[in-house]
């Protein structure tokens, strides 16, 4: 890489290891923890790219972003921040932030990003969007899993288009949630949000009292597949006559839509009408690194409400992380409550945990697929989750090595872990000369016994 870096991170550790790895990799950095600063370096014309934290002591990292684009138009600036919501990634993108990563990060990403962003040095960005007026900040769509990562930025991507939004996903996941939220941070946000059920458009005036009620706002049909073929006639025929003030239509279904369609139970005319963009909500077994900042939220949700100051225990913790979770993210939140109001002491422990869940805490651990499955069919489920999550939009490019990366540093993880961090015994079990393994040790940024993530 060739090029100036600016890094503002209030965490020295981060600043110190971006420092060194970019210095490496051949690039000029200038490291601070303060905005003021990083601003004075943008102003005298200095660096290429810009990484910077959200939450620095002197203020927002995103906030800085409109004055940074007047400043020095087609600057990239790649955010990375602990806050990891939706807000954040939709704020990213309003401002049009080059890239947005999650804490922690893996280091080779971010390096790999870094010089996209040198070797394209952007264009000239058009005016930051407007953020006014005020939307909603406390919103329970948290997670940092790479699956509602992804999913983020999805709706980041869509959530100010015209085309009609499919939200699928199991019940109990957030499918309303993820609606209202589109809603919200979308340019229709200052018009009405209206849910439509199947006896509004039964009703003989229902479709025009619709469209009269929304106001060119956004209108969600819920369960769209479970809904009779007369109910699903209307709509199709209310989408071909919304007039000039049209409302974005949304809807929601546990069931996949062209699976629906296929067995006879989703009008066709209506799949193709309904069929802009799919945003799928992952169930909670697919995303169960994020059940502890889910269970967090949660108690601190029950203690605002008026409910004593808990928190869970290591073990209740190591435990819930093993349950099936059939009821999914709403399942976990009434859960959390009932124990807010029900546990002992301050720490919630195993056993309550256990005595709450019944008999469900027999479950083992969960691995998102069914029994014996091979690992082609696992890798290929997963794969094909990721493509399902962009909808129709390609995923960003350079896939392959980046796949491979994903199955590669696992497999050495393990490996090194169970041959006690013996490289090697390692090399001899993975069948690869031992200076191989050192080389992928050093590109993989892999330690003995876990690969280095960045908080």
């Amino acid at each position: 890489m060739d090029g100036t870096v600016l890094v503002a991170d209030d965490d020295r550790t981060i600043r110190t290891v971006l420092t060194q790895a970019l210095t490496r990799a051949g690039c000029r950095v200038h490291a601070t923890s303060s905005l003021t600063t990083l601003m004075r370096w943008v102003a005298e014309g200095k660096g290429d790219v810009v990484i910077s934290d959200v939450v620095m002591p002197d203020g927002n990292g995103l906030e800085m972003l409109p004055k940074i684009a007047q400043d020095r138009p087609g600057l990239p600036v790649i955010v990375i921040s602990a806050q990891n919501t939706i807000m954040t990634a939709i704020k990213a993108a309003e401002a049009e932030a080059y890239d947005y990563l999650p804490k922690p990060f893996d280091l080779p990403e971010l390096m790999k990003r870094t010089a996209k962003a040198l070797t394209e040095r952007r264009a000239p960005a058009g005016n930051v969007p407007s953020t006014e007026p005020e939307r909603p900040e406390d919103l329970p769509l948290v997670g940092r899993s790479e699956v509602m990562q992804s999913l983020y930025r999805l709706i980041a991507r869509v959530m100010n288009t015209d085309m009609p939004l499919m939200i699928t996903g199991e019940s109990g996941t957030g499918k309303s949630l993820i609606a209202r939220a589109v809603h919200d941070f979308s340019d229709r946000r200052t018009l009405p949000f209206v849910t439509a059920s199947e006896e509004d458009l039964m009703a003989l005036e229902g479709p025009a009292r619709l469209l009269a009620e929304v106001k060119g706002g956004s209108l969600l049909i819920d369960e769209l597949v479970d809904l009779p073929d007369e109910a699903q006639a209307r709509l199709v025929r209310m989408m071909d006559s919304t007039g000039d003030h049209a409302p974005r239509f949304m809807a929601t279904s546990q069931q996949s839509p062209a699976a629906a369609m296929e067995a006879g139970t989703l009008r066709q005319d209506l799949f193709y009408r309904m069929s802009g963009t799919e945003l799928r909500v992952p169930s909670l077994r697919e995303r169960v690194e994020d059940i502890v900042l889910l269970s967090e939220h949660f108690l601190l949700k029950a203690e605002n409400d008026g409910a004593p100051h808990h928190r869970i225990g290591e073990d209740a913790r190591e435990m819930m992380r093993h349950c099936a979770w059939p009821g999914n993210v709403r399942q976990l939140e009434n859960l959390l409550r009932r124990l807010a109001l029900t546990a002992r002491s301050e720490e919630i422990t195993k056993a309550e945990v256990a005595a709450a869940l019944g008999p469900q805490s027999e479950a083992g651990p969960v691995v998102g697929g069914p029994a014996n499955e091979r690992l082609s069919e696992a890798v290929a489920r997963h794969l094909q989750r990721y493509f399902d999550l962009h909808g129709d939009i390609l995923p960003p490019p350079g896939l392959y090595a980046r796949i491979l990366r994903e199955v590669e540093a696992p497999l050495i993880e393990i490996a090194l872990s169970a041959t006690g961090g013996n490289q090697a015994k390692c090399a001899d079990l993975l069948g690869i000369n031992r200076n191989t393994l050192r080389k992928k040790i050093t590109d993989l940024d892999i330690e003995v016994t876990r690969r280095r993530k960045l908080m």
